[in-house]
């Protein structure tokens, strides 16, 4: 395992992390999303969006960053639930969870959801929600492992023109 520490994103995390979602995206959905929008990604297009999501006045988001010896090298983004789960009350969402992918499969992606667990757990949520392309099956295992379980929820995105089917999970805080 790689050592990291987690703590709270800053101001100065915005380009690292920044990268290390474009990086995620280009990795992770190889194969999955059209190479064209993964082409089209760049970490100073991302950067600036979410400059602008940090400094929103009224946001409810929290983002924490693992860091090693390089810097930050993973980021998790949680909070209330985008839309409400039919069912479930006290529900927090993780939105985002991107580790730097020469670093995968060391425990970092772990040691991020867990510190989001407990922050969730924290501010009163009682079940974790999160959505991931059906078609991630490396996604699907690590929150499976996680004690994620699909619940039946879906939605479906447009990428140039390809729809993708997402798959609601949720587990109890």
């Amino acid at each position: 395992m790689v050592h990291v520490r987690v703590r709270e994103m800053d101001e100065a995390d915005i380009e690292a992390v920044s990268a290390i979602r474009v990086r995620g995206w280009q990795a992770a959905y190889a194969g999955i999303v059209p190479r064209s929008c993964l082409d089209a990604m760049t970490v100073g297009e991302d950067a600036d969006r979410r400059r602008q999501r940090f400094f929103r006045p009224g946001r409810k988001t929290r983002d924490l960053v693992a860091v090693g010896d390089r810097g930050p090298v993973g980021w998790v983004c949680f909070g209330p639930p985008q839309e409400g789960i039919p069912g479930v009350a006290r529900v927090g969402e993780v939105y985002a969870l991107y580790v730097a992918p020469d670093v995968i499969g060391t425990g970092i992606g772990r040691e991020l959801l867990d510190e989001a667990h407990a922050a969730m757990k924290g501010r009163g949520f009682e079940t974790s929600a999160l959505w991931v392309l059906q078609d991630n099956g490396r996604a699907r295992r690590f929150y499976e492992r996680a004690g994620y379980q699909a619940d039946g929820g879906t939605q479906d995105d447009v990428y140039d023109g390809v729809t993708l089917s997402e798959l609601r999970y949720r587990r109890v805080l």
